[in-house]
């Protein structure tokens, strides 16, 4: 467990890495920070003895020599030159001159206190967000390189609740959490130096409360970072919800289930707010047990040092200021437990990141990839056959047939048979369990994935755009915009004249997945961009499924401009869109159950023949 604690330490502070010099900018503004903390402290004892009860510095030096830890000789060399000089000062001035020299000195502190603790604030702050926003960089991109299996396991909230709630959580640990972790420190460090030179004895008996206070907030500690791992699952269903039924209104609204969903919403929001209750309850615990135990220290120490100043063992002024160090070392610890409750947090959404990352595609691109340009003789499907990952049942089993340059290749056969899997081996979405892929000979394993998929256009029948305007959706991927070739594709895709029709037309903002423009245009901006990306090889998966007539009329004739000269992969319900293929592939239980063109696989009589006619009469 020990060492699970080192690792997770280890993990935030290399976090911090890319702001080492402000890092150590920030250490000497909170070790200049807590020298004037002290200074301030140390200004009781003149104040008190000299000023309110006149006695001079040398006596209150004996008196500290006499209680508290022998000095290391240079340290007690320069503190007898210290000493030697206020002697000096004090008898060259009178009371209220030195009252006014303290209480000038005194703002002085504050004021310069108060600019350290600013700026130690400031760059903790600056080197967390700094940390997160290259952590929410690294994950976000590890993301991009996951194969789909991992999205289509995996709930959309869930993957937000990682890159957004979990980063939050670990920002808070380094701006916050490390800051008090290293300044509170400090503190401590300093009350306990204060402590131990003006009475040992007395620190001695103060420290030994410190067990009480720690043992609580240990056990706390653990407790608080198992809800935090129970707050942190439930704010990412809290997550998925939010965006299935927003992505989804116009289902919930269809089928009248608003009620319905705010119901599940709100049970999985109190689970959140049961379980965010039970980590309040231990957070708001440690602060009064801290100050609780504390203070049992503090008035055992305070009748004790009572007692010996009375009996005159003890100076009532550095009594005093031994007293304001100890009840000044109360807020550190207060903080620190704070600090220890974060931590845990924050290493419970470390654990979650850091599963993320242990994740690894599996597609994979070889050391050793080569980079293709264009599809020039043939693509061949060698015994091909894929198993989703962890399912034992094969989606598709030896499926062999080669396609020529200029091909249209039809794949058919009823839903859930493979024809989506099929076209997704092509560019590697995902990589054949059995047999291989090859391009002009050379097996698609060995290509550069990128390259790869540059051959590549897809259009499908569920198009994705973009919140951004229809000229950079169609030009999404390409830097170097020419809004000229931008409307040459548009008029191949017969899009122009309706965006020309719209408010803004090309810099019309298509609103959250293309929302703003019907079904039929959004296949035609898709279309547009298919065509602007001039690929050698193209993937048309139930491009014009779900279209009326007039639409599906328009997209046809837009899908006709995208396949001149081009390899084709065409996968469609509607047997009629696909009689001119160069070859029709059949697929039955994940096998090829025909293969052919349209008259001869007619002339057959099997299972191509029973889908068109059911298709012919319906």
């Amino acid at each position: 467990m020990a060492e699970l604690r080192r690792n997770h330490m280890l993990n935030l502070i290399k976090l911090m890495r890319p702001s080492w010099k402000k890092f150590i900018l920030t250490l000497i503004c909170m070790i200049t920070a807590t020298f004037l903390c002290g200074l301030r402290l140390g200004l009781v004892i003149p104040l008190v003895e000299k000023i309110l009860s006149d006695k001079d510095i040398a006596t209150q030096t004996k008196s500290i020599e006499r209680h508290g830890l022998p000095l290391p000789p240079k340290i007690e060399k320069l503190w007898k030159d210290i000493t030697d000089k206020l002697i000096l000062f004090q008898g060259q001035h009178s009371k209220e001159d030195l009252l006014k020299i303290i209480a000038i000195a005194f703002l002085g502190i504050i004021f310069f206190y108060g600019l350290f603790n600013y700026g130690q604030t400031y760059l903790m702050s600056y080197i967390g967000q700094r940390g997160v926003t290259e952590l929410r960089y690294r994950l976000y991109n590890h993301f991009q390189g996951l194969s789909l299996d991992y999205f289509t396991r995996e709930k959309t909230g869930q993957i937000i609740s990682r890159i957004i709630n979990d980063t939050g959580l670990i920002q808070n640990a380094l701006s916050k959490g490390m800051g008090d972790l290293l300044l509170q420190s400090f503190y401590v460090l300093l009350y306990l130096i204060i402590m131990f030179s003006l009475h040992w004895k007395l620190a001695i008996l103060s420290l030994i409360i410190l067990p009480l206070i720690a043992m609580p907030i240990n056990r706390l500690g653990r407790r608080i970072r198992r809800i935090a791992t129970n707050l942190q699952k439930r704010t990412a269903n809290i997550y998925s919800i939010i965006q299935e039924t927003i992505s989804g209104i116009r289902i919930v609204k269809a089928f009248s289930m608003e009620k319905y969903e705010a119901e599940r919403f709100g049970r999985e929001n109190e689970m959140v707010f049961g379980v965010t209750m039970k980590s309040q309850k231990r957070l708001a615990a440690i602060s009064p047990l801290t100050e609780f135990f504390g203070s049992i220290g503090f008035v055992f120490v305070l009748w004790y040092g009572g007692r010996e100043v009375i009996k005159g063992n003890i100076p009532i002024s550095y009594f005093l200021a031994f007293i304001l160090a100890m009840a000044s070392l109360l807020q550190p610890f207060k903080r620190l437990s704070a600090v220890h409750a974060i931590f845990q947090q924050a290493f419970s959404a470390l654990d979650r990141v850091s599963e993320i990352f242990m994740i690894e595609s599996i597609v994979k691109e070889r050391p050793d990839a080569v980079t293709i340009s264009g599809l020039k003789k043939v693509i061949h499907f060698s015994n091909v056959s894929f198993t989703y990952p962890g399912e034992k049942q094969p989606t598709l089993q030896d499926i062999n047939f080669e396609v020529k340059t200029g091909d249209i290749v039809a794949i058919v056969g009823p839903s859930g048979v493979g024809k989506t899997t099929l076209a997704n081996l092509i560019p590697r979405f995902y990589d054949v369990t059995d047999g291989s892929i090859k391009i002009d000979g050379m097996d698609i394993r060995d290509v550069n994935i990128k390259s790869l998929r540059d051959q590549i256009g897809i259009v499908t029948q569920e198009v994705i755009l973009f919140n951004d305007t229809i000229i950079h959706n169609i030009a999404y991927g390409r830097r170097d915009i020419d809004k000229g070739k931008v409307i040459e594709v548009s008029r191949a895709a017969n899009a122009h004249d309706f965006i020309m029709a719209l408010p803004q037309g090309y810099d019309t903002v298509v609103g959250e997945r293309g929302v703003r423009v019907s079904g039929g245009e959004r296949q035609r901006l898709a279309i547009a961009r298919a065509l602007l990306k001039d690929p050698p090889i193209l993937i048309l998966d139930e491009a014009t499924s779900a279209l009326d007539s007039i639409s599906e009329k328009l997209v046809q004739e837009a899908l006709y401009n995208l396949m001149k000269n081009r390899t084709a992969f065409v996968i469609a319900h509607r047997l009629s869109t696909i009689r001119h293929a160069s070859k029709i592939v059949v697929l039955k239980g994940g096998r090829i159950a025909e293969m052919g063109i349209h008259q001869q696989l007619l002339l057959k009589g099997g299972l191509y023949k029973h889908y068109y006619e059911m298709q012919f009469k319906q």
